[in-house]
């Protein structure tokens, strides 16, 4: 092959031999440099040598991307590799390969890194959301409503009285990220809540415990709380006692000015709810949400949806029969609001404690006529499998648990008795007259 020093004009001069599909021209220079010409008129720099025996040829680039020493200096550097016995094509993917996984690896060092600062920056009032939504479809109504209450941020226009709402016990914690709550922070929360409010401190710390265990099963938020963060000694040491409030029931001797108040209310709904509260044992929310559909008045029962087993059938007795069948039916609800958004009986706990004023009788919770309703029936030794299946108690023994499932008929034997019992203390005269119920008289 001919070659000769590669100069721009040569270069610029050089065309395709006419008659061929392309033309060379070899730089003395540098070794395999040569210049391609192709009768469509297109010029390259291209490298030729060989490597065991057999010819390879690479293209460099045109004449209007490279300076002739740049291209020069490529030959030389592909000629450097051939003497080493590689391909440079080989050679080159294999960079490309490493040069591609390198940006690979810079690029996911850089998600992780964005992906951490944004775990580090997430707070709880800006998961909590993103946790209720998620379970919501496996939540009661009242079980959500627990947990928007407890983050509420307060400071509305009550509904009902006068002042604004007060923030509920996580308010406080909205704004502080999840790797900040550690079980030293938790602790000094829950310390300052239990002043004030013990049992709501301790319904948020039991919902707070599920939130945390929640996290860490999401990928996306595991790892964020610092682990055993409400297991920490700082968190047992300030946890409110679960001891019962002291005389949070009705004695015996309290029946007669509780009921003669109750059945004073101008508010018939609050009224029968109250009283059937104490005489059915039920809980305060599962009782609220009684609808008539599952009021049997032929049959005389009603089926409670139970937050333990699911739903319980339970006696109607004669005098809660009578309450609920002098309700209006509004709505779906037996205990129905005209005001509630939910068309349910809202907040019955302030006029109970005005009732509980009138009759000169200590403070008493809703929770508190439950606890009543247990304590009283033992009055009558009524037996203890009996009224927790009344009242909806997990089986505490396991002949309970595997062994007694009490048919409704026994359970209304005994139930009519403490309804009975109850009203007799209270010196109400009631005697149901079938098929229609009535109030004798009341002293």
């Amino acid at each position: 092959m001919a070659k000769v020093k590669f100069t721009a004009g040569r270069v610029s001069a050089f065309t395709c031999e006419e008659g061929k599909s392309q033309s060379f021209l070899w730089d003395s220079d540098a070794p395999g440099l040569g210049l391609r010409a192709t009768a469509n008129g297109a010029k390259s720099y291209m490298f030729q040598a060989k490597l065991n025996g057999a010819a390879i040829r690479i293209t460099i680039g045109a004449p209007g991307t490279w300076t002739i020493l740049e291209a020069q200096a490529e030959a030389r550097r592909l000629k450097v590799i051939i003497d080493q016995g590689k391909d440079p094509r080989q050679v080159k993917a294999a960079g490309l390969e490493a040069e591609e996984k390198a940006r690979d690896i810079r690029r996911a060092e850089a998600e992780a890194k964005e992906l951490q600062n944004r775990r580090e920056t997430l707070t709880l009032g800006m998961v909590w959301p993103l946790y209720v939504e998620s379970r919501r479809k496996r939540w009661s109504e009242w079980h959500i409503r627990d947990h928007e209450n407890v983050v509420r941020v307060g400071g509305v226009q009550k509904v009902r009285g006068k002042g604004v709402t007060e923030p509920g016990p996580l308010a406080s914690l909205l704004d502080v990220r999840l790797s900040n709550l550690t079980g030293k922070h938790i602790g000094a929360w829950l310390a300052k809540e239990a002043e004030t409010r013990p049992t709501q401190a301790a319904l948020s710390f039991r919902l707070l415990s599920v939130f945390v265990n929640w996290c860490d099963s999401q990928s996306e938020y595991a790892g964020l709380v610092p682990t055993g963060a409400c297991k920490a000694q700082q968190v047992r040491d300030e946890m409110p006692s679960k001891n019962a409030k002291e005389g949070d029931s009705l004695q015996r001797e309290q029946l007669a000015p509780w009921f003669n108040a109750v059945r004073q209310m101008t508010n018939p709904v609050q009224s029968a709810y109250l009283q059937a509260l104490l005489l059915t044992g039920a809980r305060r929310r599962e009782l609220a949400a009684l609808r008539w559909v599952d009021v049997n008045f032929e049959w005389q029962s009603m089926t409670i949806r139970d937050k333990v087993e699911g739903e319980r059938t339970v006696p109607l007795c004669p005098y809660v029969a009578h309450l609920l069948a002098a309700l209006p039916r509004r709505n779906e609800w037996v205990f129905s609001s005209p005001t509630s958004a939910n068309g349910q009986l809202a907040e019955p706990t302030p006029g109970h404690k005005r009732a509980l004023a009138a009759a000169g009788l200590p403070d008493l919770t809703l929770h508190g006529l439950r606890r009543s309703f247990g304590s009283l029936a033992e009055w009558l030794e009524t037996p203890a499998g009996i009224v927790a299946q009344i009242m909806g108690h997990k089986p505490s023994a396991i002949a309970e648990k595997h062994y007694r499932r009490r048919p409704i008929d026994l359970l209304r034997m005994w139930h009519v008795k403490i309804e009975a019992w109850m009203l007799e203390q209270a010196g109400i005269d009631f005697v149901p007259v079938s098929p229609a119920l009535r109030l004798v008289s009341a002293a």
